[in-house]
């Protein structure tokens, strides 16, 4: 044999032995994947049509998620240190707490950024979701109170809202429901095909954490947990007159809580009578949050120069934390805060736009919808723009676990982010 046509046979076993290599690895991916069985595109499309690229995190979600949570920081200090100072002794105590759980989150997240694969988020949603659940039932028994609600769980030095986790765990499972049965949902069979997988199993992994949220007197989280899930189920395909009808029981169920709990018709009767309503009693964190927001002006009385954070603002460092943002820097302030909120949404979604594969992009679009409606009903409770409930501001309020949560959701956004599929 010549040494030309030896060469070429040495090339030709290369390659097949190549080709057998890839195979595999793309065959592990689907196959022998314990979770998820079905193919991370679309049959109908041919796959000579697409690119799976494994790339650096997105650098533009990584720089927004930065400045908020430096953002949030300084925030923290400035609204906390006369009430640290006052209650704690130490006017840098809430900081120091904000601090050590941002660079530990941060350093514990890395971690899944650097190594997880999009797979392990399946099997890692089933996880966090039973775990939620344990937690929801455990705070009922064991839980501290506060507020007239019964919503931690007290371990050592931290303390744990088991409802914060619930909204994860209800992003990624209805995200892996969605997207593993995304060809009987779209199919006309009602008990085997859009009903049983669009809606009856998203419905009661909704439903599961709803109740248990219900029973912590946690309107404000029920109503959170719903819309994100009714967000998946949208962007994952159930049937839109399904939806209405959710929707419509939703609603109902809203109502009921209001009608049986006297905790939620205080706070909607505050809201609904703001100006006769006892200012030194209910309405007293409301008005002023109020006086706070438009002391600021447009460009604020100045980075920790805020007056109603000397005991006016009960607790600035938590829910009401905007509104000491507006009063020391101002409309122009609030408007960066505001305006890096709306970037981190439209980075998100266009991270979802590009995942590597629908559960990806289910997890991705529910995780960031899950920030940006915190946000709003936030800014929407600290204007008076819906009755004070009790949602934090993300990154900026004072919460450790809370904050934890949100920089691993980050992550996990980020780490899906490193996979994407681009057209040839």
């Amino acid at each position: 044999m010549s040494e030309k046509n030896q060469n070429k046979k040495v090339v030709f076993s290369v390659r097949r032995a190549a080709e057998k290599l890839n195979n595999k690895y793309e065959k592990s991916l689907t196959v022998n994947d314990p979770v998820f069985t079905e193919p991370i595109h679309k049959t109908e499309e041919p796959q000579k049509e697409k690119l799976m690229l494994r790339t650096g995190v997105d650098i533009y979600f990584m720089i927004i998620v930065l400045a908020i949570s430096l953002l949030g920081a300084v925030m923290a200090y400035s609204a906390s240190s006369y009430y640290a100072d006052h209650f704690m002794g130490d006017s840098m105590f809430y900081f120091k707490r904000h601090v050590i759980f941002l660079v530990a989150s941060v350093l514990f997240t890395s971690v899944f950024v650097i190594f997880a694969r999009p797979w392990f988020w399946r099997m890692f949603g089933i996880g966090i979701y039973i775990v939620s659940v344990i937690l929801l039932i455990a705070v009922l028994f064991v839980g501290s109170e506060g507020g007239g609600a019964q919503r931690w769980i007290e371990i050592g030095p931290i303390t744990i809202q088991p409802s914060e986790l619930g909204k994860m765990a209800t992003v990624m499972l209805l995200a892996l429901i969605m997207s593993k049965y995304e060809k009987n949902i779209e199919l006309n069979q009602r008990f085997n095909g859009h009903f049983k997988y669009g809606v009856l199993y998203p419905g009661l992994a909704i439903g599961c954490i709803c109740v248990l949220v219900m029973l912590e007197k946690h309107l404000s989280g029920i109503i959170i947990i719903g819309l994100l899930g009714l967000t998946i189920m949208f962007i994952g395909g159930t049937d839109r007159k399904w939806l209405g009808i959710i929707v419509g029981v939703g609603i109902v169920a809203v109502l009921a809580v209001l009608f049986f709990s006297d905790y939620a018709q205080e706070r909607v009767n505050t809201w609904l009578h703001l100006e006769d309503a006892d200012p030194s009693g209910p309405a007293w964190q409301t008005w002023q949050g109020l006086y706070a927001i438009g002391s600021g002006g447009l460009f604020g009385v100045g980075l920790g120069n805020s007056r109603q954070k000397y005991g006016f603002v009960s607790q600035p460092q938590n829910d009401f934390i905007f509104t000491i943002v507006c009063e020391e820097l101002g409309l122009f302030g609030a408007l960066i805060v505001i305006t890096l909120f709306i970037l981190l949404l439209w980075r998100g979604y266009k991270i979802a736009s590009k995942a590597p594969d629908k559960f990806c992009s289910l997890v991705v679009y529910g995780l960031t919808t899950k920030v940006a409606l915190q946000t709003l009903l936030n800014i929407a409770v600290v204007t008076n723009s819906m009755p004070n409930t009790g949602i934090s501001l993300p990154f900026f309020s004072s919460g450790g676990t809370a904050l934890m949560l949100q920089i691993f959701e980050m992550g996990i956004i980020l780490n899906i982010s490193k996979f994407s599929y681009i057209k040839k």
